[in-house]
């Protein structure tokens, strides 16, 4: 652990050298200012109770002098722990954390107090502190991928990945390499906390608009891996497709991405229109319409034409390539891949089972990236048939085990019919069982299949404690 912290600093050190030459040989300097980042500090110690907007702009490594960074975080502490802040109770804090002496500091603080130019352009000052700090940031991964460049360190397609993946990451306005403070990260809680209260329709989960699924999840969270496991022709599909739809319908500020990795765009797309239409899939696909099915497939393709839904139908793709499509939507809110076994890893070629887990590992890892959930579907092994109940478990799930150590939420889909249809040629009873979920309990969810229109519905059920 050791040597790799004297590595990283190494490489610290060796990052700004090269950025120092490149500055002199141009005769330019690191951007920063000075003036907004005494403006911001001043403006949080007159006016604390902002301090958590700040800290959703900005943190302590946002700031070009280390002193600055250092009263920042000092600041936040005092927030967070409920304390009043005035100059007194600031230079205390500074002076046991060994930033000032009594004497040196006092002079200091009381000038960013008293010299601000306006407290009410808090977050104005806090923008440009950010600014300034991304083009740091951008000149010194500019800086790597020009050596990742000129030393060919491995694959092209690899270098261009890592730089695509370096740029969005400034874009976001997040820095992936630096620990945060719990303190800095609580006022971010108490502001999201806030937000969800306020406005809980654009809430930062989504949902899957089955009601059972929702109060069991409470929603598909940003970061999720959410798995969907089923048996071939058990609807793993349609399921999928089906909180696709509603989610961009009842969402029109997200973008839904679907990846089909078997199936054509078209035969999506007549799928989606069959659920949302309620038309006869068969009668669909043999173009068989009556009058009144075109009524109902015009009324469909309008309402689904004014969502923000995404298809590629691509085949063998990585989670790289998906990555890098997934870039280049705004405002995306759900990504569905249909399905796990059909995609591709750049290592392990030559062992499945440790390339299912490097996919999985780099789609939770691009999920936590990109900020939204991710519904993957997943073939199961036979295993399932071989039992007397035949009810999908965990260990069903084809090709690794890394897959439900990935997953954040597991669910499978069951119906009784697929293993008895001569006997249950009117069953559309369904089931999803929700067999992980590391955000709270598990359970199986009563659901029905109506296999004309592709469609799944929950089967309501009403829960102690929960309104009539």
């Amino acid at each position: 652990m050791a040597d790799e912290v004297r590595g990283s600093l190494r490489e610290t050190e060796l990052q700004q050298q090269v950025v120092a030459q490149v500055g002199s040989t141009l005769g330019m300097q690191l951007p920063y200012s000075v003036e907004n980042e005494q403006a911001l500090l001043g403006a949080m110690i007159l006016d604390s109770e902002r301090i958590g907007d700040v800290t959703q702009l900005v943190t302590s490594g946002d700031f070009y002098i280390e002193k600055h960074g250092r009263i920042f975080s000092a600041l936040v502490d005092l927030f967070s722990q409920g304390k009043g802040i005035d100059v007194v109770t600031l230079l205390t804090l500074l002076v046991k954390d060994g930033v000032y002496t009594e004497e040196s500091g006092t002079a200091y603080i009381r000038q960013l107090a008293e010299n601000v130019p306006g407290v009410t352009n808090i977050t104005d000052y806090a923008a440009v502190v950010k600014e300034k700090s991304l083009l740091r940031q951008l000149i010194f991964a500019s800086e790597e991928i020009m050596r990742s460049a000129y030393g060919h360190e491995g694959d092209v397609q690899e270098i261009l990945q890592n730089a695509e993946q370096r740029i969005f990451d400034l874009t976001r306005r997040e820095t992936t390499h630096d620990f945060s403070k719990i303190s800095e990260i609580i006022p971010q809680f108490y502001k999201e906390l806030k937000d969800k209260r306020e406005n809980k329709e654009h809430s930062s989960s989504i949902q899957t608009y089955f009601s059972e699924i929702d109060w069991t999840l409470a929603g598909m969270n940003p970061g999720d891996f959410i798995l969907v496991g089923a048996r071939p022709g058990m609807g793993k599909t349609s399921f999928v497709l089906n909180i696709a739809a509603e989610v961009a319908k009842h969402r029109p500020d997200k973008a839904v991405a679907i990846f089909s990795l078997e199936m054509t765009k078209t035969e999506l797309v007549s799928r989606m229109l069959s659920a949302e239409g309620h038309i006869d899939s068969k009668k669909l696909r043999e173009g068989d319409l009556e009058d009144e099915d075109y009524s109902k497939l015009s009324a469909a393709a309008v309402a689904l034409s004014e969502t923000q839904i995404y298809i590629d139908e691509s085949n063998g793709m990585t989670v790289g390539d998906m990555r890098s499509k997934l870039l280049r939507i705004k405002n995306l809110g759900l990504v569905i891949i249909d399905y796990l076994q059909l995609m591709n890893s750049n290592r392990y070629k030559d062992n499945r089972v440790l390339e299912v887990a490097d996919i999985t590992r780099n789609m939770k890892i691009m999920a936590k990236e990109l900020g939204v959930p991710i519904l993957c579907c997943s073939q199961l092994s036979r295993i399932s048939q071989d039992r007397k109940d035949k009810r999908p478990q965990l260990t069903d799930l084809r090709d690794s085990g890394a897959i439900e150590q990935d997953a954040d939420v597991v669910m499978f889909l069951h119906r009784e019919k697929y293993y008895d249809l001569a006997n249950k040629q009117d069953d559309n009873s369904a089931e999803c069982i929700i067999a992980k979920n590391r955000h709270g309990s598990t359970r199986n969810v009563k659901m029905i299949f109506d296999e004309r229109y592709t469609r799944f519905l929950t089967v309501e059920a009403r829960y102690e404690g929960e309104e009539a």
